[in-house]
């Protein structure tokens, strides 16, 4: 048994501790660290509005052609995290590129749901 732990440690780089927390019983549980956490990439992605066509009429689309989307001007752009909605937020000019301002977040059990 005590080989056992010695190898999960060395596996581990030592590091168990940060891996694994522990309940009030001193029971060792699995936890999250946010080192590792931290380095895990995500993708972004901000939607305007949606629209369905034929693929005839896609084809007919060419340079300054318009394509009419779902939503109203002034309304809610959504934010996306790996294609999860997570917020609803309104285009800023930051330093000469856009960016959004988050005016609402999607609460964490309700993203949980939609997983």
């Amino acid at each position: 048994m005590a080989d056992e732990k010695r190898n999960e440690d060395i596996l581990l780089g030592g590091k168990l501790e940060n891996l694994l927390g522990s309940d009030s019983a001193g029971i060792n549980k699995p936890s999250i660290n946010p080192d590792v956490l931290g380095n895990i990439p995500i993708v972004i992605s901000v939607e305007v509005g949606r629209t369905s066509l034929k693929i005839k009429d896609l084809m007919r689309l060419s340079q300054g052609s318009v394509v009419e989307l779902d939503r109203l001007a002034g309304e809610p752009l959504d934010l996306y995290v790996n294609n999860t909605l997570v917020a609803q937020g309104e285009v800023v000019l930051v330093n000469e590129r856009y960016g959004v301002r988050l005016t609402q977040v999607i609460p964490a059990a309700e993203r949980i749901k939609n997983v």
